[in-house]
């Protein structure tokens, strides 16, 4: 649910549904617009029913402030500009990416080349792309590189979030509504999001780092501290690196300094299975090359289940009145699974290719397993089998857009005093953009994540007995994790107000009531009391623990 955003939708014939024509965006992240396209749909039929319309090359090649260099092979293949020159981008980005490595290797050039390189082919993505759109992508850093540098450290991050995140809004705004609800004229904003992201992360990280002793961090708040300023060219290379331009995904700033620098394989060398030195991996730089395979295999197979189904089982025709009012409910809730499922792959599509861009180029290193075989997975987005199989609303979440919840915990979940689970599904919203249907989606997900969290706490525990009951268990929760997810997403994937009220009615709000109902019978005390409580009770026991001593030394003594 934390996905970040895509197609525009003047990008999708209106037969294909949510889905679009294309499983390629910009961000991989809810489909936009069945609103507008029936809205685009009308005008089309009062003002041009005896007009030919254009292909869908042609409709988005006005639109499009990239190159049109590959306007032919748009018109080929019938797919719009924008969505070529993306995967025409991505793919010149992969195969940079082994150049990259290869002859700009730690051990060959200094970090300074490896950063100038990676901004300049970045830039150039940027404009092939999206044109002049990308010159918000250096306003927005560059509002927030001279907030970082001339305010306070005490509260700069404060700032620094504000001004990034407020022109990232803006930015959503004037291309929603300023210009025209449906009009793709790239999708830039998709790029800022991460930018975005990036920035914060950065902001919170220097405020750690520069303001507060070790001891008032949290683990990883420790890890991920950074201790000096960083250089403009630095900045910009994490921004705006050609590996992570177009589709990200964010990291931390450290980790990509690490990789710059080649020092990103030492600290994972320690020991293998066995708890012993292994000198083969210590001394030898693991080779992305199998995973880098196995991530494109993953990206064909989601693109051939992608085109197969996204036009059969469009989101839009589960709140049409004749299936509405012909189908049993029963199978509007396995067409909205189906509809739901057959969405997915694009994600996993380009999720998937921009873990390998940036794996090619020898980032991503996170260890070895315990058979000896490197991870590549240290910035990986998702975890395909995990969000198919997830048992539990959280697991579907903590799997699925892995780097954007990690950087929601780590600038609010972690940092907010009040009501930290309403405060990130908030700023989850604002993030994504400003249709109303990711309000409706990120209410929903609000009170579906505290009646998961009190269904788990007081329920699954009388489950736990034997293996069979868990098994059974594991069946329950999973066929209602994919519905309660179906049902959340709706509003994301319908965007507008009316669709999106049109499809709870025609389920009654029954999973909004439901959840309503198991929060008010099921309470559950937050994590944070809970936690609270822990603490007291551990500084309780080691009080009695020490009174114990005492009397026993006095008893001592007196003997």
């Amino acid at each position: 649910m934390c996905a970040v955003d895509d197609n525009c939708p003047a990008r999708r014939n209106n037969s294909s549904g949510s889905g679009g024509s294309s499983s390629v965006f910009i961000i991989a992240a809810a489909a936009e617009g069945s609103e507008v396209n029936r809205r685009k749909g009308e005008k089309g039929e009062k003002g041009f029913t005896d007009t030919k319309q254009p292909s869908m090359a042609t409709q988005t090649t006005a639109s499009c402030t990239g190159s049109t260099l590959l306007q032919p092979i748009s018109e080929i293949i019938n797919l719009p500009l924008d969505q070529v020159n993306f995967v025409a981008g991505q793919l010149f980005a992969l195969l940079m990416a082994v150049w990259f490595r290869i002859y700009l290797h730690p051990s060959k050039t200094s970090p300074f080349i490896r950063h100038v390189v990676a901004t300049l082919l970045g830039f150039y993505l940027a404009l092939f792309c999206f044109g002049w759109y990308s010159l918000h992508f250096l306003v927005q850093s560059g509002l927030s590189y001279s907030v970082i540098v001339f305010a306070g450290l005490e509260h700069m991050h404060k700032y620094c979030f504000m001004v990034t995140l407020g022109y990232l809004i803006l930015c959503q705004i004037t291309r929603v509504y300023v210009f025209d609800y449906g009009m793709y004229s790239a999708d830039f904003t998709g790029p800022m999001m991460v930018i975005t992201q990036k920035i914060t992360s950065l902001a919170f990280e220097i405020h750690d780092g520069l303001t507060k002793r070790d001891g008032q961090l949290t683990p990883s708040q420790k890890y991920l501290a950074i201790r000096r300023m960083p250089s403009l060219l630095e900045y910009l290379s994490y921004n705006c690196n050609f590996m992570g331009i177009l589709a990200g995904p964010t990291c931390s700033y450290n980790d990509y300094m690490a990789f710059i620098e080649g020092t990103c394989y030492q600290p994972r060398h320690h020991e293998n299975a066995n708890g012993k030195e292994n000198g083969k991996y210590k001394q030898s730089e693991p080779s992305p090359k199998n995973d880098v395979i196995s991530k494109l295999c993953t990206c064909a197979i989601s693109l051939a289940i992608y085109l197969s189904l996204c036009k059969l089982i469009p989101v839009e025709h589960s709140i049409d009145d004749n299936f509405v009012n012909s189908t049993p409910f029963h199978l509007q809730v396995i067409y909205l699974y189906l509809a739901m499922l057959a969405l997915r792959p694009k994600y996993y599509f380009v999720w998937t290719l921009a873990d390998a861009i940036n794996n090619a180029a020898g980032f991503g290193f996170n260890g070895y397993n315990k058979d000896g075989s490197p991870r590549w997975d240290l910035i990986s987005n998702l975890r395909i089998l995990d969000i198919e199989f997830a048992t539990s609303f959280k697991m579907f979440l903590d799997n699925w857009n892995i780097q954007t919840a990690l950087w929601l915990k780590r600038v609010c979940y972690e940092r907010c005093p009040i009501n930290p689970t309403a405060a990130t599904f908030l700023l989850s919203a604002m993030w994504h953009g400003v249709y109303p249907g990711y309000y409706l989606t990120f209410l929903t997900g609000i009170a579906m994540t505290m009646a998961a969290r009190a269904v788990r706490h007081n329920i699954r525990p009388h489950f736990l007995v034997s293996d069979s009951y868990k098994c059974i268990y594991d069946v329950i929760t999973w066929a209602w994790t994919q519905v309660a997810i179906s049902y959340t997403v709706v509003p994301f994937v319908l965007l507008a107000v009316g669709p999106s009220l049109k499809f709870y009615r025609s389920w009654y709000f029954c999973l909004h009531l439901l959840c309503l109902l198991v929060v008010v019978a099921l309470p559950v005390k937050s994590r944070r009391r809970q936690a609270k409580e822990q603490q007291d009770g551990l500084q309780d026991n080691q009080t009695d623990h020490n009174s114990t001593d005492n009397n026993c030394n006095q008893k001592d003594k007196a003997t």
